[in-house]
């Protein structure tokens, strides 16, 4: 069995409208997100960006003429006791790097990993999102909004 890295990326995504984009898991109902994914090996943390950011959501960054904004936040947390037979034995804490995407509004959207998305307003977004960094990270968005 391969097993995942314990690094990886929280990418928000939003728009001109200052709206966010939030997926919900096909795993868990209840589990709304933003684009996330594990590091695989020799990747930079912009390079997983990107390729979640296309795997996830079907948006070419670079193909769009789109820039990955880095925010030079790193986060550790506890990985969720469900999903760590997913790593190594024994590993039970993940380092997360964030990043924004800013998209134009009316930006096509095409899920392979999740049932379905929203354009939400940032607090809406904030509010419904399952994961504290993932909650953060949309929060610190809305403050650079000046709302």
């Amino acid at each position: 069995m391969i097993f995942k890295q314990p690094r990886s990326v929280l990418v928000v995504i939003y728009d001109d409208q200052h709206r966010v984009l939030v997926m919900q898991r096909l795993d868990d109902a209840s589990f709304w997100q933003s684009v996330t994914g594990s590091m695989e090996t020799g990747e930079q943390p912009i390079e997983t960006a990107c390729r979640e950011v296309w795997e996830e959501t079907g948006i070419d960054v670079r193909a769009l003429g789109y820039t990955l904004i880095d925010s030079r936040q790193v986060n550790e947390y506890e990985i969720r006791p469900a999903w760590r037979h997913r790593y190594e034995p024994g590993v039970t804490r993940n380092t997360e790097y964030v990043f924004s995407l800013k998209v134009r509004s009316g930006q096509t959207v095409r899920l392979s990993e999740h049932s379905q998305f929203a354009w939400l307003p940032w607090s809406d977004a904030a509010a419904k999102v399952w994961s504290a960094t993932n909650r953060q990270a949309i929060q610190h968005l809305g403050k650079d909004w000046g709302a």
